[in-house]
C-alpha cells in the first residue's frame, strides 16, 4: 500500500473535516440530523399503512358480517321446514329468529355510520330478504313438524331471485367502498 493511500484509509479524518473552523454547522451535523427524521418519518409511514390495512381489514370483516346476516335469515324457511315437533323447537327457532333480526339491525346502523355508500344497497337486500324470504318462512309454519330422518330433504328449493339480485348489488357495492377505503 503506497503510504499516500494508507494516510488516507487509515488516518482518522481532520477536524476541519468533520466541522467549520470555529465549531460551526457542518455536514457531519447535518446528516446527523436528517438521518433520525428520515427514521422517523419512514416509522410513521409504515405505521400509517399498517392501520390502514388493519382499518380495510375490519371493514371488509364487518362487510362479511352484515352478509352473513341476511344469508342466516334467508335459510330460515328450510329450518322451519326442518323443524321437530314440540315447543321447544318453536321456541328455538324464534329465538333464532329474533336474534338474526337484531343482528341485522346492528349491521343495519354500523353501515350508516361507517359506510354510507354501502347502506342503501343493504338496506335493500334487507327488504328483499325480508319480502322473499319472510313469505316463504310464514308458508314453512303451515306445514307439519318433521319426525322421519328422510323426510329432512324437503325436495324443493324456495326462489331466492330477488334477494340474489339484490345481494349482487350491495356486494358490489361493498367492493367499491372497499376499493375506496383502499385508495385513500
Amino acid at each position: 500500500m503506497s503510504p499516500l493511500l494508507a494516510v488516507l484509509v487509515l488516518a482518522p479524518p481532520a477536524p476541519s473535516a468533520i466541522a467549520p473552523a470555529g465549531g460551526g454547522w457542518g455536514w457531519a451535523q447535518t446528516v446527523a440530523l436528517i438521518v433520525p427524521v428520515l427514521a422517523a418519518l419512514g416509522a410513521v409511514a409504515l405505521w400509517t399503512l399498517g392501520q390502514r390495512a388493519a382499518r380495510w381489514e375490519r371493514r371488509s370483516n364487518a362487510f362479511a358480517a352484515a352478509l352473513a346476516a341476511v344469508e342466516s335469515f334467508a335459510e330460515m324457511p328450510y329450518r322451519i321446514r326442518r323443524r321437530p315437533a314440540g315447543g321447544d323447537a318453536r321456541q328455538q327457532l324464534t329465538d333464532q329468529i329474533s336474534a338474526i333480526q337484531a343482528d341485522i339491525a346492528f349491521h343495519q346502523a354500523w353501515l350508516e355510520l361507517e359506510a354510507p355508500t354501502v347502506a342503501e344497497p343493504y338496506q335493500t337486500l334487507v327488504r328483499a330478504a325480508r319480502g322473499q324470504a319472510g313469505a316463504q318462512m310464514h308458508q314453512a309454519w303451515t306445514h307439519q313438524p318433521l319426525d322421519r330422518d328422510e323426510d329432512m330433504n324437503l325436495h324443493i328449493a324456495y326462489p331466492r331471485e330477488q334477494i340474489d339480485a339484490a345481494r349482487a348489488d350491495c356486494l358490489a357495492a361493498m367492493r367499491d367502498a372497499l376499493r375506496l377505503f383502499r385508495a385513500r
